[in-house]
């Protein structure tokens, strides 16, 4: 069982230049796994968690639509985004400069095999995070991610969760709007959720940016305390 996570800092990287570097990453501890089982060994896999913003980007889910993006290609290409199936679970969501998304690569069999239980504890992190700044995240029943004042006409969501495993293994994760530009979210049905906003963190403080340094940090602090791991920094 090996409980340290790498931390990864990827900048500001194109969406399908990560998504297939996750993808190196998921099948090295898929293909160990399966070494270890095959030969009898105990090598232990490791996990990783990488950080990156993504230029501005529309992704869509496994069970998605893709009646919920509102855009043409040329439409797209005005706005300077891009679009991409992927293979998460979870329906359309916009990723852009100014979101802090995070996807962990972990092998669950080094800490609890129970997918709802870790979607919860992605969702428990972000909570805690956003606490620190004085708001009141919540969950929402039925409905995957973070939100503030649910159960009220101003329900609105300030991050959304989409995963994918295989063998226990992890991939894609969760995208935190921190200083995010809304209006992108205009242009599809978020989660292919109608009628509800979406909010960033800058918007709820009031503030005009809230440095994704500082909020890295309360996050990071978060994940090694739920997910009881050693995150381990580069260099």
């Amino acid at each position: 069982m090996n409980k340290k996570i790498q931390l990864q800092h990827l900048g500001l990287k194109d969406y399908k230049e990560t998504w297939d570097y996750q993808e190196q990453l998921f099948k090295s501890i898929i293909d160990l796994k399966i070494r270890n089982r095959r030969e009898d060994l105990e090598i232990k896999t490791s996990n990783y968690l990488l950080l990156v913003e993504h230029p501005h980007v529309y992704t869509l889910g496994k069970s998605g639509k893709p009646a919920h993006l509102l855009l043409s290609e040329t439409q797209l290409e005005e706005k300077n985004a891009s679009f991409y199936k992927s293979n998460r679970g979870g329906d359309i969501t916009y990723h852009g400069p100014g979101q802090l998304v995070g996807y962990p690569i972990l092998d669950l069999d080094n800490f609890f095999t129970d997918i709802h239980k870790y979607l919860r504890l992605l969702e428990e992190c972000i909570i805690l995070s956003l606490r620190e700044y004085g708001l009141n995240p919540e969950r929402s029943k039925g409905e995957t991610g973070v939100w503030l004042d649910v159960g009220t006409p101003f329900a609105r969501k300030i991050c959304a969760l989409g995963v994918r495993a295989s063998r226990w293994v992890t991939m894609h994760g969760f995208a935190l709007n921190v200083n995010a530009d809304l209006g992108y979210f205009d242009h599809i049905i978020p989660c292919g959720i109608r009628g509800k906003a979406v909010t960033s963190l800058n918007v709820e403080l009031g503030r005009r940016e809230v440095p994704m340094k500082e909020v890295e940090a309360k996050l990071l602090k978060h994940f090694a305390e739920v997910f009881e791991a050693e995150i381990i920094s580069p260099g």
